[in-house]
């Protein structure tokens, strides 16, 4: 008997490293991304079922419920995912705070659009055929002006929540231009024709503007 309590008295060592070594790989599983049946994410230490949709979560830890760039609540996804909001504003428009105001209290995922240059005034004017303030978009609806009955009667009949289901560390991303600065091409050249009509209508013995000779400033050589 004492000659196997001194055995396993030896073993004890080597039993205790095999057993780490066993631990080991179960925490080196990390976080499984689990896709559930009604399209909800969760983010579990356990590997879920074999015909679940999951895949392990690498090199960073699962995101924070309620983050900016966490999953939203499934209903409110949903509703975003078909009609997307757009509410188009301008610094100087009352009724567009307004808007704005109801849209957030509302907790409606939306994104704003300024419109301020000539650019962005003819950019919605093709995309309502007016240029009035503000412009509200609920999918493919257009809502011109502001009125809440209205507002809530398009936002519920698109299945958005009807109090705000928003995580709280959520953000709305920052206002845009209509038109982006990179959109606003230069005007063309003339063409030919154009040039050749502006040479016909030079007086005799003037000269054309660009080959007038060019005179600079003192010092300053070309």
């Amino acid at each position: 008997m004492s000659d196997t309590l001194n055995h396993l008295r030896r073993l004890a060592p080597h039993l205790l490293v095999t057993a780490g070594l066993l631990v080991l790989p179960a925490m080196a599983q990390g976080v499984y991304r689990i896709v559930g049946p009604d399209g909800r994410v969760t983010y579990s230490d356990q590997p879920p079922p074999a015909n679940t949709p999951a895949r392990p979560v690498t090199g960073t830890a699962a995101p924070a419920a309620g983050s900016p760039s966490g999953t939203l609540p499934f209903e409110l996804r949903q509703a975003v995912s078909r009609f997307p909001v757009t509410l188009y504003t301008s610094p100087e428009c009352n009724p567009c705070r307004s808007g704005i105001a109801y849209l957030e209290r509302r907790g409606i995922p939306f994104t704003e659009k300024t419109v301020q240059s000539n650019a962005d005034i003819q950019a919605l004017q093709r995309l309502s055929g007016e240029t009035s303030l503000p412009l509200l978009t609920v999918g493919n609806q257009q809502l011109r002006g502001f009125a809440e009955s209205d507002w809530k009667q398009y936002l519920d009949a698109a299945g958005y929540p009807a109090h705000t289901v928003l995580p709280s560390s959520y953000r709305r991303p920052s206002a845009t231009p209509l038109v982006a600065a990179t959109e606003v091409a230069p005007p063309p050249p003339p063409s030919a024709q154009e040039r050749q009509t502006t040479r016909q209508a030079a007086p005799t013995g003037s000269q054309e503007a660009g080959d007038a000779p060019v005179t600079p400033p003192p010092g300053i050589r070309f």
